[in-house]
């Protein structure tokens, strides 16, 4: 056992004798390395307990050493963000991504961020690039999404408006917590005609907060300040959301903006590329800044002064030479990928919603763009047991291939099913909301021929999608209904689950329990060609 150099009274908080340390102020120390236990603890009595990667409030009421305290718990629990934005310069995905990821890191799979949110920029958007990644997820999707599948992620959604690309990954365990999934996009180049720069957004719901997540490119070249500012408010202004409480932006409890947001260094006739090598070399970092544009107009009020931004510490992150980690004396270095976050802090009674950015900074070791990715871990506040429309699926008897199998769906009292409501067969390794096998919906509707879409031209990686939906549930009794897979539906054995899902595919309501598939002593239903 760590413990700090302190005299600091041991005290006891659960029946399982977990030690956490009385600290007098605010820092962390590693009390039990097996538990990857942290606490900290504040003069109000407040004790952070970290387990892993999940946090909790506990509030001390009578401490006494060497004895169980009396606690009550704040209801809040801590969700940790990854954050990546790197514009690519239509590179491919040649690099390994580990050390982007800093998977290496969290050897303890308890510790691993809860969702991982890649933006990335000038992905290769060339006419056949754009039709085959229409059609199948794009090499940087897939590359990102092999490096995290061992880590039990899940790839949530995927929004393209050519090269800007964004994507979400969240640990399993919070898949059945995912709440209406929307997208929105801005182009912004050839005013507003072309898709080069501009914005994609995902929002969703998770436990209980909304969270607004945006990608921008923003208008390039070091004069083109007012292109920038005027792309921002268009980029407000113009993506509406189809959900009542948070339709824009801004609305929402937590918003993540990062990019290629291309704000320059002013003074570009008196500040030369070599003067700012040089300033860079002796690290006089804060000078510089008082030269960032973003700086400038946030301060200003004329754009993102809505959101934060932390303290920078890293080098600017454009413009090298691609393949080294050298500065094109011919463009002037800045600082134009960025990360900025705003929390409506007060929109909830009783409760202060809040972020805490645990890191800020660039990776200068990969070398395939002329820019640096930059990446940021952050602490989300959100609502600890919270439950909202959850369904619970039973499987029915022993299900084999090329039969018709079924499931029971019990939903609780305040779902409302619709008629594009579907439960998903996944193989039990799924590591991506799109890869369903097969899909029949809830309720029945002869004239219904299109299969459930997740938008944004994704199409399942399932070897064996049926061509025409299946519509085969009967309501059995109150909130209960039977789903009937056609014999088609699974053609091979292993383990597999079913996942349910509203009408748009915006929410997963549940998830059943691994279960077998077993072989049918080769009897095989032949295809309907």
């Amino acid at each position: 056992m760590k413990t700090s150099s302190l005299p600091i009274p041991l005290v006891l908080v659960s029946a399982e004798w977990i030690l956490i340390l009385y600290l007098q102020m605010q820092s962390f120390v590693v009390v039990d390395d097996n538990l990857s236990l942290r606490c900290r603890m504040s003069t109000s009595g407040l004790v952070l307990v970290v387990l892993g990667s999940t946090f909790m409030i506990v509030r001390v009421r009578r401490v006494f050493s060497n004895a169980i305290p009396d606690c009550v718990y704040d209801f809040i629990n801590y969700l940790m963000i990854y954050i990546i934005t790197w514009n690519v310069a239509t590179g491919f995905p040649e690099e390994n991504l580990l050390d982007l990821l800093d998977l290496k890191r969290f050897q303890n799979k308890n510790s691993l961020p809860d969702f991982y949110i890649i933006g990335l920029q000038e992905v290769k958007s060339q006419p056949h690039n754009l039709v085959v990644d229409s059609l199948f997820n794009d090499p940087w999707t897939n590359a990102f999404k092999t490096a995290l599948a061992p880590y039990d992620y899940v790839k949530v959604k995927t929004t393209r408006l050519v090269g800007l690309l964004l994507n979400i990954f969240c640990l399993r365990k919070h898949v059945i917590h995912l709440r209406d999934i929307g997208t929105e996009q801005t182009r912004t180049g050839l005013m507003g005609l072309w898709g080069n720069k501009g914005a994609v957004t995902i929002r969703l719901q998770i436990y209980g907060c909304s969270m607004c997540l945006v990608n921008c490119h923003l208008a390039a070249h070091d004069h083109a300040i007012r292109e920038r500012i005027d792309d921002y408010n268009a980029i407000l202004q113009g993506q509406k959301l189809p959900f009542k409480d948070t339709s824009t932006i801004l609305f929402h409890d937590y918003v993540f903006w990062f990019g290629d947001l291309n704000f320059r260094l002013s003074d570009e006739s008196t500040l030369t590329s070599k003067e700012i090598i040089k300033k860079i070399d002796s690290k006089q970092f804060e000078w510089l800044l008082e030269k960032d544009q973003l700086r400038q107009v946030m301060g200003s009020g004329e754009a993102f002064s809505e959101l934060t931004e932390n303290e920078l510490k890293f080098k600017p992150t454009y413009k090298f030479f691609v393949g080294s980690s050298d500065y094109d004396p011919k463009r002037r270095p800045a600082w134009t990928d960025r990360i900025l976050f705003r929390v409506n802090k007060f929109a909830y009674e009783n409760i202060k919603l809040d972020v805490n950015q645990l890191s800020y900074d660039s990776i200068e070791q990969y070398t395939l763009s002329d820019h640096k990715p930059v990446i940021s871990e952050l602490l989300m506040k959100v609502f600890s047991n919270y439950s909202d429309r959850l369904v619970e699926i039973r499987i029915m008897g022993t299900w084999k291939c090329d039969q018709e199998n079924k499931a029971m769906i019990v939903l609780e009292s305040d779902v409302t099913p619709t008629l594009w409501d579907w439960i998903g067969l996944f193989q039990d390794n799924f590591n991506s909301l799109d890869d369903y096998a097969h899909y029949v919906y809830l309720t029945m509707d002869s004239d219904v021929t299109s299969p459930p879409s997740s938008s944004d031209n994704e199409t399942s990686s399932g070897t064996s999608v049926s061509s025409s939906p299946t519509f085969t549930a009967n309501r059995s009794s109150g909130n209960k209904y039977v789903v009937t897979f056609p014999d088609t539906a699974v053609r091979s054995p292993g383990q597999y689950r079913l996942l349910y899902f509203t009408r748009d595919s915006s929410s997963v309501l549940g998830m059943s329990d691994r279960f077998e598939v077993k072989d049918n002593n080769g009897i095989r239903v032949p295809l309907d060609w």
